[in-house]
């Protein structure tokens, strides 16, 4: 059975009278304020299943049951009131250098060929001005973010290309320590940010571009607000005094934002959001480990061992309740104005039970107003907050319009 957002939102107005009458409000919000979410990897799911084509993947239809599965389409979108999309050109970390370079130019290419199929859907922009026109006239703002620094291989003038080419904000590292940054879910070798990276994210300032510190260390976090003249953000991270996952985001770091002005947008990864869910993908890792250990050279002994372990290990859930736990968690220690969403939409095979796609946001913003978010609370959430970091860090740019390119170089 095809499941539509329409089809639930009757179910729910049948069962919850008084949550039907919340979502009804967050649709209204949502006309004038533009839900503006942080990450999605649709480009790199186009890429992986249907052969880069937008044509082929028909974003016209829902995809809610498709094989293979997409999160993103046009109908739920739409449903979700989506207002503007950062869609993140990401590439893995186990590329080299140079392959890494090549590949986010081409994810580039793919966000403005979905958007050259769909333009009475999506339009291109780069500025907060240009995300509340293209809302204004009911149309998807499309935003380009990189996820991993060592796209730039190293070079300051690749990361102006890639500025010049449309990315508004570059996720410092991946799942991987960079030559000059240190990563959340890898060995540290700089302690942080080396003399490298901190020109990185000085000559963002300078570009325009937004520091984000998803993926980092601790470390790395705290060295890119130390340095970062503009606020910084975190495109699609939750809070680690929830759940203890190294990818989300200390106590430490989150009272830090009211000074820096910068905004955490949180993540829907179950494995993020959910102690139960990260544990059990922790002893899932652990017991892969061992298998392969033991069957060195047979990966089919290992995926049949790992098989047999998951049946046995039945894996938890995570649902919308955790989201909401986490936006509160962030809320309630860094501020209201220092909290945002990023999904992480097609970049994850597993999402929140009742979060099927980016229709999910309307019955989200619905639960906190019935744990009784303000209007005006749901506004900054959805997009204010974002909109404000974006005017900042342009504000930065247009004081350095005079100063030269740095010209510093990794060896330096």
């Amino acid at each position: 059975m095809i499941r539509t957002a329409l089809a639930a939102a009757a179910v729910l107005a049948a069962a919850h009278p008084a949550a039907a009458q919340d979502e009804a409000r967050v649709r209204e919000i949502l006309r004038t304020t533009p839900l503006i979410d942080g990450h999605n990897d649709l480009p790199w799911a186009l890429r992986g299943e249907w052969g880069n084509d937008p044509y082929r993947a028909d974003l016209t239809r829902d995809h809610v049951d498709t094989d293979p599965l997409l999160h993103t389409d046009i109908p739920r979108l739409r449903a979700g009131g989506v207002g503007a999309q950062f869609w993140s050109v990401y590439v893995p970390a186990s590329l080299t250098p140079q392959e890494a370079v090549q590949a986010t130019f081409e994810q580039i290419d793919t966000v403005r060929r979905i958007l050259a199929a769909h333009p009475e859907v999506f339009e291109w922009a780069t500025t907060a001005d240009d995300i509340e026109r293209i809302h204004r006239e009911g149309r998807v703002a499309s935003l380009v973010g990189m996820e991993g620094g060592y796209s730039i291989n190293d070079s300051l003038g690749l990361l102006r290309e890639f500025h010049a080419a449309g990315a508004r904000y570059m996720t410092l590292t991946h799942s991987r320590t960079t030559t000059w940054a240190d990563s959340a879910t890898d060995a540290p070798q700089h302690g942080g940010l080396s003399p490298f990276g901190e020109a990185v994210v000085r000559e963002m300032n300078r570009l325009g571009m937004m520091v984000d510190l998803s993926h980092v260390s601790e470390e790395t976090m705290m060295d890119a607000l130390r340095v970062s003249e503009a606020p910084v953000i975190f495109s699609h991270s939750s809070a680690r005094g929830v759940t203890d996952h190294p990818r989300n985001v200390p106590d430490t770091v989150l009272r830090q934002m009211p000074q820096d002005g910068g905004v955490v947008m949180v993540t829907f990864v179950p494995g993020f959001i959910n102690e139960q869910v990260r544990a059990w993908g922790a002893a899932r890792a652990a017991e892969s480990a061992r298998l392969t250990s033991l069957h060195p050279g047979d990966p089919a002994a290992v995926a049949q061992g790992l098989d047999s372990w998951t049946a046995a290990n039945a894996a938890p859930t995570a649902g919308i309740d955790d989201v909401v736990a986490h936006i509160e968690h962030v809320r309630d220690v860094a501020g209201i104005d220092h909290v945002g969403i990023g999904g992480d939409f097609d970049g994850i095979t597993s999402l929140p039970d009742g979060m099927t796609g980016v229709d999910a946001y309307p019955p989200l913003l619905a639960a906190l107003m019935a744990r009784g978010w303000s209007e005006a609370d749901i506004r900054k959430l959805a997009g204010e907050n974002i909109l404000r970091v974006m005017r900042a860090v342009e504000a930065v740019a247009a004081s350095k319009r005079g100063e030269r390119p740095s010209l510093a170089t990794i060896g330096d």
